[in-house]
Order: C-alpha cells, then structure tokens, then sequence
C-alpha cells in the first residue's frame, strides 16, 4: 500500500504540507494522499479534534504526514478536547508510536545561524534524540485536577522502558556508537528504573558506549558542548524539552523534522515546530522541516533510503545557494517566501 493519511492541521499546517506535497510528488512515486482533518480544523468542522473519518484514513494508510495543531482560538475548551491532547496525543497512543526520532543537526549553510558561538560547534553537530513517546508522565494514571490541587503520574512499564533503548541502541550502531541515557535517578523512582532497565538491554549491545546523565545536566551539556552526544535516549517529558532546546542550536526550529514509529514501519512524520498562528496566512512559513520530514517517511516507513536522500540533498543544495526564508535569513542570502522555497527544492529533487 502506498497511501499516505495527509493531516495539515491548523496554523501554518496547510502552507507547509503543500511545499512537502510538491517535492513528494516531483519524485513521482505515485502515493496517494487521503488529506483528512484534525486538530482545531476538525473541531470546527466536525466537532472534535479526531473525527471518525481521520481514523479511518489512517487506519487505510501506510502512515502519517502530519502538519502542526493548535492556537489560541481553541485554548479555552477543557484540556481534554483540545488539539493537541485530543489530535496529536490521541493519534500517537491509538498507533502505539513509541519511539519519537528527532534530530538535531547543524547544515553547512545554516553553521552561522547557530545560537552557539563558532569554536563550540566547530566540526559540525549532529544529535539524535530518541524520545518514548507513549507513556511517562503525560499518559500516567491517576491524574486530577481540581480548585485545590492538580497532579500527574510519571509510571513507566518494562517493556515501555525496554523497546525505546532498543530503538536507540540500534540508531547507534549505524552512527557513533554512543548512547546518552537520560533521567533524574538521583530523586524519581521511575527514573531509577528506567536506568535499571536501560543498563539491562545494553548488555546486548556491548559494542555500544553507554552513559548515564541527569536531566538538568543534560539540558547544560547540550549548551556547553552539545558535540559529546550522539544519541540521547530518554522519557517522554524531559524528550519533550531536550529536543525543542536542542532544535535551537542548529539555528531555528523551522528546520527540523521528527519520526514517530510503532511496530511493523507505521510512524506519523511531523515538524517538531507548532502551528504559528502568529504567521499563518502570511506564507512566510519556513516548510523545509515538514520536507525532511516526508524524507524521513520515505526512509523510516517505505524503505526508500536512495529517495530520501535526494530530498535532503536538494535541501542542503538550496540552503547552499543561499535562499533563505525569514527565520533563517543572514546577510547576503536571497529571501523566499514558503511556496518559494518549496519549488525551489523540488526543482532540485526532479532535476
């Protein structure tokens, strides 16, 4: 099967989806693309922000391309019903996808626009977090909320604890070799366990350097001297915020993408970036992370390594001649608009 559950969302979602259509279809691999409704777009529409409709489409599909949800029109229904919690969260629980792949890598062109000075990243960067996406404290019962109190659970299972290392130990086989456990096991129960269980599955990967690395210290180190890492392996909270900071040192979130996977290749693709109401409309949108992100779908979901490659080389190809949109923009670079930058790197990827 070769179709593809296409949910633009809100915000900037639709403009962005549209740049990373037109570089997937100048590959000609002939998908088909079931585009379907969620986030705030479906509360509108259809009254919740995962209708009927969207499941199905995703259910009849080999994964999902995932715009961006949310913005303040929506902000004031009960936590439960909102975009996120109600779009994203849902989807990610009802597929099982566990292992949330985000990278953090510095591009030649874009060396400059780092928030780091030179000498800390001389030599380049490239991280990979490897985030569980499926439980911890976002997901963990019991929860309440009241006019006295509000609290969450962190809970982790073995086996919840257990496949995300593997994911992690596996991606760094085929890099460095280097994995970065992080956790706070110097005060939470959980993390103590998630190290325990961590230490037990890298016994099969011996080859592989294992550390260990307090939360806190981890989120200094990626500032400090981020070139140390090279796959972070950690819970679903701090994964949330260790990547979004570490999106920043290559220079702007507009740039990255992420791979959400489950069992048997179905993942959901997105941006790491939201919806930006703020720029919505105005296509101004930086769609480059939504691009890499459908060629991570080609690698992760359809084994297609060598088409992959060429979206992320006619990324690297346009940056290197350049173009820029507004979040990146540097001195003697040519601006573009989103469609713009759209065009230009599927003109790369067909040429």
């Amino acid at each position: 099967m070769k179709q593809i559950a296409v949910l633009a969302g809100d915000g900037i979602g639709p403009e962005i989806m549209a740049e990373a259509l037109k570089v997937l279809d100048r590959l000609g691999l002939g998908f088909k693309y079931a585009e379907a409704d969620v986030g705030g777009a479906a509360i509108d529409r259809h009254g919740k922000a995962l209708p009927e409709a969207t499941i199905k489409a995703c259910k009849e599909s080999s994964c999902i391309l995932f715009g961006a949800v949310g913005g303040p029109k929506w902000e004031k229904l009960p936590p439960q019903e909102q975009p996120e919690r109600a779009g994203l969260l849902a989807l990610r629980k009802m597929f099982d996808l566990y292992a949330n792949l985000r990278p953090a890598k510095i591009l030649p062109p874009l060396a400059s626009a780092s928030m780091l000075r030179p000498d800390i990243i001389e030599g380049g960067l490239d991280i990979l977090i490897v985030r569980e996406l499926t439980s911890g404290i976002y997901f963990g019962e019991p929860k309440g909320l009241s006019d006295d109190e509000g609290f969450d659970t962190m809970r982790y299972k073995r086996h919840e604890v257990e496949r995300i290392a593997k994911v992690a130990f596996e991606a760094a086989l085929k890099r460095g070799k280097k994995v970065v456990s992080v956790d706070k096991a110097n005060v939470l129960s959980s993390s103590v366990f998630w190290r325990k269980v961590v230490e037990e599955v890298h016994g099969k990967y011996r080859t592989v350097e294992l550390s260990h690395m307090y939360v806190d210290n981890a989120a200094m180190q990626l500032v400090k001297n981020p070139r140390q890492f090279d796959v972070i392996v950690t819970e679903n909270m701090f994964g949330d915020i260790l990547s979004d900071e570490a999106s920043m040192l290559t220079g702007s979130i507009g740039m990255l993408p992420s791979a959400s996977l489950g069992e048997g290749g179905f993942g959901l693709y997105e941006p790491i970036h939201g919806s930006a109401p703020d720029i919505a409309g105005r296509g101004v949108a930086n769609p480059i992370a939504q691009i890499l992100s459908a060629a991570m779908m080609l690698k992760y979901t359809f084994n297609m390594n060598k088409e992959a490659g060429k979206i992320e080389a006619a990324v690297l190809a346009v940056l290197a001649e350049g173009y820029r949109t507004g979040d990146i923009m540097a001195e003697g670079c040519r601006k573009v608009n989103c469609a713009r930058m759209g065009d230009l790197v599927a003109e790369r990827v067909g040429g």
